[in-house]
């Protein structure tokens, strides 16, 4: 057991995530969250989170029905409640309910971690102009996502329809349900070999089930995967420091 005495303090930010979306990334979330932590801090320390783990069945039925409004409230009564509960920043632990962050955003009083914001940023750190997003259709087909990549001075690629309702399919059918298959990796490798091939430079994995299918090993071209970079983002607001 650790001797308190020696213990190197250290005020963390605390920061509440809304996560559930599914646990299989959740958990991938927590394990990096506190790797980072602890490589910084060194030593047991661990990382100050406030976690509100929703329940999936019905935030995936209400996007499938198209049902912004319905989860619109739900991810404000979640943010609403860990920010009363002490938190100095939210993080919503998927990609496609970003589609809401802004209402989201105007209803606390601390900020939101952006993931997409943060994706654009390690494009820019490895120096990929022309990057593909793969994602769920919702984000790969709205505007929400792609915009601030965009802002940001990326071309942005995403498959075609067949391909991208394949990638769609996967993640909910499979990844977010804990099943991996290697007829499942191979679509998505022969996918990114497309886009490699249009001139993607990088690719988004802009779902945060999707790296637990494809793997750097899985291909030649520069992976950037959300779960990793918010992960960072968010242990950069615990640690105080600037990204």
């Amino acid at each position: 057991m650790a001797n308190p005495d020696k213990v190197t303090m250290f005020q963390q930010n605390t920061v509440g995530i809304i996560g559930g979306m599914s646990w299989e990334s959740s958990a991938v979330y927590y394990r990096l969250i506190n790797q980072y932590v602890a490589q910084h801090l060194g030593g047991s320390h661990s990382a100050d989170i406030l976690l509100h783990s929703l329940d999936f069945a019905p935030v995936g039925q209400w996007q499938h029905e198209q049902n912004w409004d319905a989860l619109t409230q739900h991810l404000i009564h979640s943010a609403q409640k860990l920010e009363q509960a002490g938190a100095t920043a939210i993080a919503i632990a998927t990609n496609t309910m970003h589609k809401v962050a802004p209402d989201v955003q105007n209803a606390i009083n601390i900020p939101l971690l952006h993931i997409a914001g943060a994706t654009a940023a390690a494009c820019h750190e490895q120096h990929a102009g022309t990057v593909a997003l793969l994602g769920t259709r919702f984000t790969m087909e709205a505007p929400f996502y792609r915009t601030i990549l965009e802002e940001a001075g990326l071309t942005v690629l995403t498959p075609e329809l067949p391909q991208r309702k394949a990638i769609h399919q996967i993640i909910y059918e499979e990844l977010c349900q804990g099943v991996i298959r290697d007829e499942s990796r191979q679509v998505y490798q022969s996918i990114i070999a497309q886009l490699q091939q249009q001139g993607a430079q990088a690719i988004i994995l802009g779902c945060t089930e999707i790296g637990l299918l494809i793997k750097p090993a899985d291909t030649d071209v520069i992976l950037l995967d959300t779960t990793q970079i918010h992960a960072r983002q968010i242990a950069s607001h615990l640690l105080r420091l600037s990204r």
